[in-house]
């Protein structure tokens, strides 16, 4: 583990479209986090990543995981190919941390997270959304409970992939990525309501390929919500909405309707009073996924960091993102059988 005495030590594991947000994060966090290592079979890839970046290679992932100096690795490969990555790292006593989702299907993903949990590691998953300025002041303003009881909670996710990107090996198949927008794209957005709303009880969806893609998922949702405290609500998620616009979440409570839209919130209170937090960026919701900024992946390394020294849990857990698949399979469940479904 990490004491105050020396930087905390981590080893990248991936290098693919995923990780240039990582690279970029981990650069900016020098004083604090060094990088021992970048470990990936292409090593061609590799060796161009890690000139770039100017991080060390490691010779293979067992050598990485045998430096001394290493806290943690972060694991940025596809979801088919992390179970037997977090196995060795936390046999080796290191700490997890993933790009989402914890894996393609709900047993795997438990299994990742009872795997850390018997080594006594701990497993953080990227959701960087919770991590926007915006997101963390709604909230604080949720947590204190300023604005009363939620009623009703709509997402919506209008988000726009070429065909080239579906046309990539592995991309948008069940075997690789395990679902379509849900699991892959919308699974952010999703993850951040229930941060805020808290758990959803029981969905009615319908989804679909639409004609604008061939691929094996789903590139369209849409489904009602009822929430564990009463609440009510709904979603929308697509691939298929052509150039592409910034996700929406809108939250009504008894005291005020908050709107996030991409970095911003937008508070309408009952009184009268209209508050704003956020910042100008991009979400990645059009052609190009990695259109928006590292500091949210930035924010999220360091409470991972940070909480491995302290002995906290950090923001996002593989726990909590076992919350997150359990609804994705419920929505998916629901439009299969063409009934609602508990979550």
């Amino acid at each position: 583990m990490a004491n105050e005495q020396r930087r905390f030590g981590i080893g990248v594991v991936g290098a693919g479209m995923a990780a240039k947000p990582h690279a970029l994060a981990l650069n900016a966090l020098r004083d604090s986090i060094d990088v021992r290592g970048v470990w990936r079979r292409n090593q061609e890839a590799l060796r161009a990543f890690c000139s770039e970046y100017d991080f060390p290679a490691a010779e293979s992932y067992e050598a990485l995981l045998a430096d001394p100096a290493l806290d943690a690795v972060l694991i940025l490969t596809t979801p088919n190919a992390r179970e037997d990555l977090v196995a060795k790292a936390a046999e080796a006593g290191k700490h997890v941390l993933m790009e989402k989702p914890v894996e393609r299907t709900m047993d795997a993903a438990i299994r990742i997270v009872e795997t850390c949990e018997r080594a006594g590691v701990t497993l953080g998953i990227i959701f960087q959304h919770r991590f926007r300025a915006a997101s963390i002041a709604l909230t604080e303003k949720v947590a204190n409970g300023a604005l009363g009881a939620l009623q009703t909670a709509h997402l919506v996710v209008p988000w726009w992939r070429p065909q080239s990107y579906y046309d990539q090996p592995g991309r948008g198949t069940f075997a690789q990525d395990g679902g379509g927008v849900l699991l892959t794209q919308a699974i952010h957005s999703l993850d951040l309501m229930l941060s805020l709303t808290g758990p959803v009880q029981a969905v009615t969806a319908l989804a679909a390929t639409t004609g604008l893609h061939q691929m094996e998922t789903e590139d369209f949702i849409a489904g009602g919500l009822d929430f564990a405290n009463g609440a009510v609500g709904g979603l929308m998620a697509t691939t298929a909405n052509f150039p592409g616009s910034p996700e929406s979440l809108t939250l009504n409570f008894a005291k005020a309707g908050a709107v996030l839209t991409g970095g911003n919130l937008t508070l309408h209170w009952h009184d009268g009073r209209t508050e704003t937090v956020g910042e100008k960026s991009s979400s990645g919701g059009g052609a190009d996924p990695m259109a928006f900024p590292f500091n949210w992946h930035m924010a999220q390394i360091a409470d991972f960091a940070e909480a491995v020294t302290a002995g906290r849990e950090p923001v996002s857990t593989g726990r909590t993102a076992l919350e997150v698949h359990r609804l994705i399979d419920a929505l998916i469940r629901s439009a299969r059988e063409g009934r609602r479904v508990d979550v």
